[in-house]
């Protein structure tokens, strides 16, 4: 496992868990509060051409509030991969009709091509720069046409240090970073997010939909 790996899997990782699990109407609240809008309005603006029988992972799920989220939009075909053991009993405990399983971002455990659209929503900030390739890839080799995600942002890659800890966020613009690494892969579209509270004033998040060619 790698240092962030083995953070997250611990009890820092339980203790996020516990602190940022929500209810339908909370997890709106949430996102109301700090960007001006619903995560349900900002998907529903990358998703509207998506069939709802399109078959979706995502990467690092945790409860699967995201997941949740998608199958009251109309998806029907869903599966979430969570490192976090208590995040998946969690997680299994609050969705129905939902395949959520154990496991790491570095090892996927579905064949090439098995997913119409893999995604990731606030976990590549939380991977190490140097192991970015290792979990784009996957992402890659498991989506047949898109790369979706919802990330911090920075128009350059920046450290930011994380409840006292260091090394364990980063911003960046992570369309781009998959761009390099995967070169043929085309920008849909993206939009910046800009934070309203007023601590979070000046950051913004970004959500991006890469196609494969």
């Amino acid at each position: 496992m790698t240092q962030q790996e083995q953070f997250w899997a611990g009890d820092f990782g339980q203790s996020y868990t516990d602190r940022n699990t929500r209810d339908r109407a909370e997890w709106d609240d949430f996102y109301r509060q700090n960007w001006g809008l619903t995560k349900t309005d900002m998907n529903a603006a990358f998703l509207a051409d998506l069939p709802r029988d399109a078959r979706i992972l995502e990467v690092g799920c945790n409860t699967g509030m995201q997941l949740r989220g998608l199958q009251d939009m109309g998806f029907t075909n869903l599966y979430g991969v969570e490192l976090q053991p208590y995040a998946v009993e969690k997680a299994k405990q609050q969705t129905q009709g939902i395949n959520i399983v154990q496991g790491s971002g570095f090892d996927l455990p579905f064949r090439d091509g098995f997913f119409d659209l893999v995604c990731t929503n606030g976990v590549l900030i939380h991977i190490a720069p140097d192991d970015l390739p290792r979990i784009m890839g996957e992402m890659v080799r498991c989506s047949r046409q898109y790369i979706w995600g919802f990330e911090y942002y920075s128009p350059s890659l920046t450290s930011v240090p994380y409840r006292g800890n260091d090394g364990f966020l980063w911003k960046a613009d992570y369309a781009a970073l998959f761009q390099q690494q995967f070169p043929a892969l085309t920008l849909e579209k993206q939009t910046l997010y800009p934070y309203i509270n007023q601590a979070e004033s000046g950051n913004q998040d970004v959500m991006y939909l890469l196609r494969k060619n």
